[in-house]
């Protein structure tokens, strides 16, 4: 009873604050961006809530009791280096051309086409990855019902249609505020969702830590958290075993540079996915997504936007370090205890939660991951929403629309994405349910891998160069981008060619599409909006 009165306390007060702050919405524009003043501070909590979604929420643990060591914290370096970049270089153009969609830049830069091109792109690959991510919000929702409904032993497509009951409710809890509260409902939300997410976490540590001690002293508990981390015969997951505690892994073989190459290639958390792997997908994630951009022109200046995308990433760090450190000392709780875990590591800490959490912190954990499920959620509606009215309602279909008809079109269009979402997210629950081997990160993080190298790889050339780049060049780049993408997992699919890890596929298509798009010449009439000028 009392998990339940914390979860409902959660949801009266994300109401409450969404349809308060949200209420006289007048415009596109207000909808969108809040009337540009919201401070930079609200404006960093948001992007923490957005992009530590329901995947990071339950798979980073899940790694950490996996590896047993930081490796997977190494991709922060990226995220630090691609904010700062985002922050200095992607948002001045922005703020010049004071766009609400950032595809609207593309067509100042290059053309029409272009744009339209970037748009189409950017709302496919985010429902997709929008809708994945979905799917392990209602991990946790799923677990709880089946405990308490004695649902242990449901067959595989019983899960799904419960699955499916909790996605529905998550998206449409979200939908409700977010749909008439807009930017502003999902700001200040994110506010409260990143406070309880923090200190969710830290009570979560102290719990784990104290189950460790277990009477003893904290010598003996550290001694107790070394041994187990340590022991090499208890590996239940069953996935590569790295040095315990380990943080830094070069990727480096020694048995010569081309056994190096595929090495780093093939491994997701190394130094070099690190420095230019991560580098890339945060300039793609935060500097040419209108999910994340969106929230920082909500900022009064492109300074105060910058400061808060560049502050969240120096918070990335030790939010990362907490999550994957919450999932070693869950092997170390584990192995203690002699508790076999569930056979899909994303259920690992959800498990936990729901069969080994004192009540009350139990509700608090689940608040938290409704927290960050929803937060996620409702900037991608938002930014779905956005993106599809400023670029297709009004640019193409009713380019005469006054205000108010906008304004109209942006909620009901709010509500169509939020139907798509569950659809990939029913579609996700179906293949993991029959597939138990599927590992969280690489599905939430590599489905933006196949397009988001084509979208940076335009925006970087519209940036960094004046005279290069047009619409037609632009769209062979992009379809080359993602071409080379797929072609790769063909060849790895036929085991012609060494594995390409996920962090890996943003930097290739980059590379392919500025290398192409550059052999395209601007028009003079285009080229003034480059972010050189400004």
């Amino acid at each position: 009873m009392i998990d339940i009165l914390v979860v409902l306390a959660y949801f009266c007060a994300i109401f409450g604050i969404g349809l308060y702050v949200g209420r006289k919405q007048e415009s596109l524009e207000s909808y969108a961006l809040g009337n540009r003043n919201l401070p930079w501070w609200a404006i960093l909590a948001s992007i923490l809530a957005a992009e530590i979604s329901a995947a990071t929420f339950l798979g980073a643990p899940g790694e950490g009791f996996a590896l047993r060591n930081f490796t997977y914290a190494q991709l922060a370096i990226g995220t630090i280096l691609g904010r700062i970049i985002v922050g200095r270089l992607f948002l001045k153009p922005y703020y010049q051309y004071n766009v609400v969609s950032i595809y609207e830049y593309l067509e100042k830069r290059f053309g029409l086409n272009t744009r339209r091109w970037a748009s189409i792109t950017f709302l496919i690959s985010r429902v997709l990855a929008s809708g994945t991510r979905l799917f392990f919000a209602g991990i946790l929702l799923v677990i709880a019902y089946m405990m308490v409904t004695g649902q242990d032993g449901a067959g595989q497509m019983e899960t799904v249609v419960i699955y499916i009951a909790a996605l529905t409710f998550i998206t449409i809890a979200t939908a409700v505020y977010t749909t008439l509260g807009g930017l502003k409902a999902v700001v200040w939300t994110d506010v409260l969702q990143a406070s309880i997410l923090a200190v969710s976490l830290i009570t979560t540590i102290c719990v784990l830590l104290f189950s460790i001690k277990a009477g003893g002293d904290w010598g003996a508990a550290w001694d107790t958290i070394c041994h187990h981390l340590g022991n090499k015969d208890y590996n239940p997951c069953e996935i590569r075993n790295l040095k315990p505690w380990a943080f830094f892994d070069s990727g480096l073989t020694g048995q010569g540079l081309v056994e190096d190459i595929k090495n780093i290639l093939s491994s997701e958390y190394t130094l070099w996915t690190a420095v230019l792997g991560s580098t890339f997908i945060t300039m793609a994630t935060h500097g040419t997504d209108q999910d994340m951009v969106q929230r920082m022109l909500a900022a009064p200046d492109s300074k105060k936007g910058a400061r808060a995308v560049i502050l969240s990433g120096l918070m990335d760090m030790p939010i990362v370090l907490i999550f994957i450190s919450c999932g070693m000392l869950l092997f170390v709780y584990f192995a203690q205890n002699g508790i076999t875990p569930p056979e899909k590591q994303i259920e690992i800490f959800p498990w936990f939660i729901i069969h080994c959490l004192p009540v009350g912190v139990r509700g608090l954990l689940v608040a938290a991951l409704l927290a960050t499920a929803m937060g996620s959620l409702s900037t991608a509606l938002n930014a779905l929403a956005t993106t599809a009215t400023r670029d297709w309602y009004v640019d193409v279909f009713h380019p005469n629309a006054g205000q108010q008809e906008q304004l109209r079109a942006v909620r009901w269009l709010t509500v169509f994405f939020a139907v798509l979402l569950i659809l990939v997210g029913a579609g996700t629950a179906w293949l993991t349910v029959m597939d138990p081997t599927v590992r969280i990160l690489p599905i939430a993080l590599g489905i933006f891998g196949y397009t988001y190298g084509s979208l940076l790889g335009v925006f970087l050339l519209g940036m960094l160069t004046r005279r290069r780049g047009n619409d037609v060049g632009n769209m062979l780049a992009m379809v080359a981008g993602f071409a080379v993408i797929i072609l790769l997992e063909v060849l790895r699919s036929q085991e012609l060619i060494t594995p390409i890890a996920f962090p890996w596929r943003v930097t290739i298509g980059t590379i392919v599409t500025m290398a192409v798009g550059a052999c395209f010449r601007t028009p003079q009439s285009a080229a003034g909006a480059s972010g050189e000028k400004s």
